[in-house]
């Protein structure tokens, strides 16, 4: 495969996302390499498309893809190494990234998907609605960049007036956010069909992410969308609505007339990282309460003069979302706490080996 010259357009690769105001950027940046974009992460090897079409390439764990592993969604630069094939070389500066606290690793940053335009956040009307779960898909939504909706997924299941209930409820979770009830089941959508409305949120050039549970009904939507079994579909349990891990890959796909959709596993932990800003964005009602205390550093408990415990006296402000609000903003400093005794750790070593003070642990970079 010859790599391509710059400024030439690839319908292949337009498919797949690449914007007429990137081409020249990606192609010159690619300097004599291939460009491609990962569309799947398997067992350490990436399926990558190409203006050629297909490849599997491995990473290179000497290079900067020991500090940052690639993920779907990357546009990556890759060379055809004689002995082992094609290599990605390097993963051009992501735009946009979902990412979340590995859940293996307090201290580390777990990137999911790179350079998503739109989070679509699931979730089914067949269990029961876990407010504290939405927002934290809000706020990881709002820290990557992108733009997040709510869909209600499986409305077939439910009467008007129940989606009308979980509705108002997400709404006011996110005011502002768009929130789409629908369903995979033809001639069943509470809105406009399922088709027309995520063309909508998904349209040409946009690519979006899915997000939520197992069994929340990701793969089955994108399967509509396609006309076709392509995704893994599997039943939930009766007991409690839950569902089997069908989809096990990150899966960049393209619609049919519209833009690219990422298919994600569920996903169990969500644990926030690094989202001071997206906290204050989902939480912004609380924040405005927290204008009104007597003490700037006021927790919320049982100081004098809190705003926000009078709010909540007052019914003003619901106990269990500024429960939730607490224990996401507890996580967030008791991360920064442990980061900086890393650093401070890190820094020590330094002076122990004689290598000077140094700078600290950088932040991992996206």
């Amino acid at each position: 495969m010859e790599p391509m010259a710059a400024h030439d357009f690839s319908p292949e690769l337009a498919r797949y996302g690449l914007s007429a105001d990137r081409l020249d950027e990606l192609f010159e940046a690619a300097d004599g390499r291939v460009l491609g974009r990962i569309i799947r992460v398997e067992r350490g090897e990436s399926d990558v498309v190409t203006e050629a079409g297909p490849v599997r390439a491995v990473s290179d764990s000497l290079r900067a893809q020991s500090d940052l592993a690639p993920v779907t969604g990357d546009w990556v630069h890759l060379v055809d190494d004689p002995e082992v094939g094609w290599r990605i070389d390097e993963i051009v500066e992501r735009q946009r990234t979902l990412s979340r606290r590995d859940p293996g690793e307090q201290n580390i940053e777990q990137v999911l998907v790179a350079n998503v335009d739109r989070v679509l956040i699931t979730q089914a009307l067949d269990r029961p609605l876990r407010p504290g779960r939405i927002e934290r898909f809000l706020v990881l939504a709002w820290d990557s960049g992108a733009e997040p909706a709510v869909l209600l997924t499986k409305s077939d299941v439910a009467d008007a007036d129940e989606v009308a209930e979980v509705r108002a409820v997400v709404e006011a979770l996110a005011p502002g956010i768009e929130v789409v009830a629908l369903s995979a089941v033809e001639g069943a959508d509470r809105d406009d069909g399922i088709a027309e409305q995520l063309r909508r949120l998904v349209p040409a050039g946009v690519t979006a992410v899915l997000v939520g549970e197992s069994g929340a009904g990701k793969s089955t939507l994108v399967n509509r969308l396609l006309g076709h079994e392509a995704q893994a579909t599997g039943d939930v349990r009766d007991a409690d609505g839950a569902g089997r891990h069908t989809t096990i890959t990150r899966d960049l796909i393209p619609l049919p007339d519209a833009g690219l959709i990422i298919d994600t596993p569920g996903i169990r932990a969500v644990g926030i990282w690094d989202a001071e800003d997206a906290l204050r964005r989902v939480f912004g009602d609380v924040i405005e309460l927290a204008g009104g205390c007597r003490f700037n550093d006021c927790q919320h408990g049982v100081e004098p003069g809190c705003a926000v415990q009078a709010a909540v006296e007052a019914s003003q402000l619901d106990a269990r979302r500024l429960g939730r609000f607490v224990g996401m903003r507890a996580e967030l400093i008791e991360q920064a706490e442990r980061e900086a005794e890393r650093a401070r750790r890190a820094d020590s070593g330094r002076r122990r080996r004689g290598g000077g003070k140094g700078g600290g642990r950088k932040k991992r970079r996206r």
